[in-house]
C-alpha cells in the first residue's frame, strides 16, 4: 500500500492567531509530508509495504529504527492535527471532563501536570493524555515514540518538537503549551477516543 499525507481537518489559517498558517504550511506540508515520502521509500519492497500504518509501527519498534521513526511520525502528526480545532481548548465537559476530574482531582491539576510533561520533555518528543487499562494518565515520549507501543490508548497529544512552535513562539515552549490547552484542544475528538478506549 502507498501511505498518503492526510489533509488537515481545517484551513491552514483556521488556528490563527495561536498557530499561524506559515507554521502549518511548514509543519504539515513539509515535515509531515517528508515522513510520508520517506516511509514509502523505506518500506518499498519490504514485508512492511502492504501492512497498515499501525502494524508497521508495532512490527518495527526496537527492530528497524529507520522505518519505525517515519511510520510513527506519520501516525503521531495525523493524530495531532485532529487534537486541535478552531475555538477549542478550555475546560472539557461530558465523559472526558468527568474522567479528568476522577483521575487528576480537577481540570486545573490535569492542566498543570500536562504542561509539566510537555515542557520537561528534553529535546524532541510528545506529551500525551492516554487511557491505560481504563485509567487516564499523562505520559511523555521522546522523538517519535507513540503510546501504542506500550499498549496505551492515545487520547490527546501536544507536539513539542521545535518545528511545531518555533516560528510562532521561538524558544517559549511553555507559552505554546499553555495556548494549546487554553485555545486549541479539540475535546470532542478526545471524548470520541476515550469512548473507544473504554469500549
Amino acid at each position: 500500500m502507498t501511505f498518503t499525507l492526510p489533509d488537515l481537518p481545517y484551513e491552514k489559517s483556521a488556528l490563527e492567531p495561536h498557530i499561524s498558517a506559515k507554521t502549518l504550511d511548514f509543519h504539515h506540508g513539509k515535515h509531515h509530508a517528508t515522513y510520508v515520502n520517506k516511509l514509502n521509500e523505506f518500506t518499498k519492497g519490504t514485508v512492511y509495504e502492504n501492512q497498515t500504518l499501525v502494524d508497521v509501527i508495532k512490527n518495527t519498534f526496537q527492530k528497524d529504527d529507520k522505518i519505525f521513526n517515519n511510520a510513527a511520525q506519520v501516525w503521531n502528526h495525523s493524530f495531532y492535527w485532529l487534537c486541535m480545532t478552531p475555538n477549542g481548548g478550555g475546560k472539557p465537559a461530558g465523559i472526558v471532563g468527568e474522567k479528568i476530574k476522577e483521575s487528576f482531582r480537577s481540570y486545573e491539576a490535569f492542566a498543570e501536570e500536562f504542561k509539566t510533561a510537555a515542557i520537561s520533555q528534553f529535546g524532541s518528543g510528545w506529551a500525551w493524555l492516554v487511557a491505560d487499562q481504563g485509567a487516564l494518565k499523562i505520559v511523555k515520549t521522546p522523538n517519535a515514540v507513540p503510546p501504542m507501543v506500550t499498549k496505551q490508548d492515545a487520547l490527546l497529544t501536544c507536539d513539542v518538537w521545535e518545528h511545531a512552535y518555533y516560528l510562532d513562539y521561538q524558544n517559549k515552549r511553555p507559552d505554546y503549551v499553555s495556548t494549546f490547552l487554553e485555545h486549541l484542544v479539540n475535546w470532542n475528538f478526545v471524548e470520541q477516543k476515550l469512548t473507544q478506549a473504554l469500549g
